[in-house]
Parts: structure tokens; C-alpha cells; sequence
């Protein structure tokens, strides 16, 4: 059998698609944030949105049948809806750095960004949107390696949400690329704020689930879900006290691959379907009512994909690779925010806790 033909790229990180540079901005007393994923040359976009509760700014954009068709951002950003504010400022650092599309002589250009937000207002302080977040996120940008775990639109990010109120995990933002023979690259970066488990496809265990009365102990969701009675549910429901995974829209996971291969929207859109089956590997239930599961896809277009058809295939799965790493990295890099553990800190407290 010959060696395989795809490594991981020289900053395991979506910024080894050449083009591409991300910046945070992170509060941890509030414990939101957001996270700008920046393509000043531009970026053909693409949209999936599998979850049921999206909360999104300009996904139009990427459809196929409108006119614009290179986007210079991505924002996804703590705060909720409200935290689409931070657009503004992204747009505004980005214009005033001469990116955007070209338009009159005496006119600046005009930057397109595109965004998404997870909700993270049940943890930290209360708070609205990060003020100033969108602003310092573009400004500290740029093309090194990728700060993970609870960072950015990651400080507010917690998964394992089928149990009792009180009981998830920390989750984060995590980052992963390949690069095959090619020349082709294809990169992630994810911010894991699911209903659902963290799962490693390698071996089925458990990364993450809703915190156990014992000490490290980690509640899998089929259990929680499968095991309620009716009763139970109902019982739930007439108290008004549901459990965050049926709460609509307190939840979601938002997931930008980027990529040098030449591909229009269409292509993009597929891409991002493909990539998609990362977050199916990883995360379980996945893709929800409660969740508002959002994939963006960037592609550059430096490398021709077209003349081998086989090579989109390649692509989206190579994007859904890069995807089902940065889930599972964005969990493990996560630390302890506002009184929600990190898997770290939850499962050494299992050693300390034993005789």
C-alpha cells in the first residue's frame, strides 16, 4: 500500500490556506467573545445551515443565483443576535485597511462579512454584545497559529447540555487542517456550543457529556434522552423548567472551513454539506431544534479542483476531517470559565477524588 498522500499543514490550523488569518477577542468575566476569520484578497463563500435555531447575518450572500461573489470575512461571535453588532466594526477596521469590494474612484472599498453567533448568555456576568469585541478581533488578525480552547467567540461555548441545568462542560474554539500532494489545503476552525456529547469517531468514547453527581463522572445524551419518560417530559414542560437542549436557539455550533481549491458558491455550498459529516462524527444528537448548526466555507480558488472532478470529492472530505479534529480540539484546549469545568479539570478531579 502506498504512503499516504495527506499530511497535516505546517500550523494544524485553518490558517495554512494561504490568504486566511483569524483573530479573537476575548472576555472572560462576561465569558463571551468573538473570533474574525479575515480573507482580505477575498474568498468564495458557501452556507450550510443544518441546525434548526440558525442565528446569522448575510448567508444570502453565498446562494448561488445573487450577484456578489467573494465575501472578505466571517464573524462568529458571542452575545447572540445582539452580538452581530460587532459586524460593524469588523467591516469598518477592514475598510479602513483598504479591503472590500472596489467601487468608485473616490469611494473606499466596500467589505463583505458574513457571520453567525452562538447563544452564551446563561454563563459569566450578564451581558449584551461584546462591546469594542469586533474592532480588536480584526485588528489582531493575522496568518500564525490559532489560539484555542476558550478564546474568542469560544469563552462562552459549553456542550453537553441534555442533562439537569447546571451540568455541562466547557467547550471552545478548535482549529485542524490537511494538505494533500496536490497542493491542495483545506482548513477548519470550529466553535463547539452543541446540546450534544463530544464524541472521538476513533473510538466512540466519550470526550464530553453532561457532568455525573460523582466527581469526573460524564452522562452520555442517549441516556438522558432515551431514559425520560413521557411523564418526565411533560412534568418538565408544565414546570416551565426545560433543560437547555430544548430550549431553541441556546445552543449551537458554527463551524468556517476555508480552502485553496477553485470552486463557485455551488461548489462551496457542497463543500460545506461535506463538511458537516465532522460534526456528525463528533457530536451526538447533532444538528437539532435547540442547536442553530451553521457551516461557512472560504475558498480561494489558488488551486484548480475542476479538471479531476474526483478532487471536489477529495475536498469535502478532507474538509469533513479538518471539521471532526477542531470539534474535538476545541473541547480538550477548553478551560475552566465562570464556574464551568473543562473537560481537564472535570475528569482530574475523578483522580482526586478516588482513595
Amino acid at each position: 500500500m502506498s504512503e499516504r498522500a495527506i499530511a497535516v499543514g505546517p500550523h494544524d490550523a485553518i490558517t495554512d490556506v494561504s490568504g486566511i488569518e483569524v483573530g479573537h477577542a476575548t472576555d472572560l468575566q462576561l465569558a463571551t467573545g468573538c473570533t474574525v476569520i479575515i480573507a482580505r484578497g477575498g474568498a468564495r463563500p458557501g452556507v450550510f445551515q443544518p441546525g434548526g435555531a440558525p442565528g446569522t447575518l448575510d448567508t444570502d450572500l453565498a446562494a448561488p443565483e445573487n450577484a456578489v461573489q467573494d465575501v472578505h470575512a466571517v464573524l462568529l461571535t458571542g452575545g447572540s443576535v445582539m452580538g452581530l453588532d460587532a459586524a460593524a466594526d469588523v467591516r469598518r477596521v477592514l475598510q479602513e485597511q483598504g479591503v472590500g469590494l472596489p467601487m468608485a474612484a473616490d469611494q473606499p472599498p466596500l467589505p463583505i462579512v458574513m457571520g453567525a453567533v452562538v447563544f452564551d448568555l446563561m454563563i459569566g456576568e450578564p451581558h449584551g454584545p461584546p462591546a469594542g469585541s469586533g474592532r480588536e478581533a480584526a485588528m489582531s488578525a493575522d496568518s500564525g497559529p490559532v489560539a484555542q480552547g476558550s478564546v474568542g467567540v469560544g469563552a462562552g461555548c459549553t456542550v453537553g447540555k441534555t442533562g439537569p441545568i447546571g451540568t455541562s462542560i466547557k467547550g471552545g474554539v478548535g482549529s485542524a487542517s490537511l494538505v494533500h500532494d496536490s497542493g491542495l489545503i483545506v482548513g477548519a476552525l470550529v466553535a463547539t456550543n452543541a446540546v450534544g456529547d463530544i464524541i472521538n469517531p476513533a473510538n466512540g468514547r466519550l470526550v464530553a457529556g453532561a457532568r455525573g453527581d460523582q466527581p469526573g463522572q460524564m452522562l452520555r445524551a442517549t441516556d438522558t434522552l432515551f431514559n425520560r419518560s413521557l411523564e418526565q417530559y411533560q412534568a418538565e414542560f408544565d414546570a416551565r423548567f426545560p433543560r437547555p437542549a430544548e430550549q431553541a436557539g441556546a445552543n449551537t455550533t458554527l463551524c468556517v472551513v476555508a480552502t485553496n481549491a477553485k470552486l463557485h458558491k455551488g461548489t462551496a455550498r457542497r463543500v460545506a454539506i461535506m463538511a458537516s459529516a465532522g460534526l456528525s462524527r463528533t457530536i451526538s444528537p447533532v444538528f437539532t431544534p435547540g442547536d442553530g448548526d451553521t457551516v461557512f466555507t472560504l475558498a480561494t480558488c489558488a488551486v484548480d479542483v475542476t479538471a479531476v472532478p474526483t478532487l471536489l470529492t477529495l475536498t469535502g472530505a478532507m474538509a469533513a476531517e479538518a471539521v471532526a479534529a477542531a470539534t474535538l480540539r476545541s473541547v480538550e484546549q477548553a478551560e475552566t470559565v465562570a464556574g464551568i469545568p473543562s473537560v481537564r479539570d472535570w475528569t482530574a478531579a475523578l483522580e482526586t477524588a478516588r482513595p
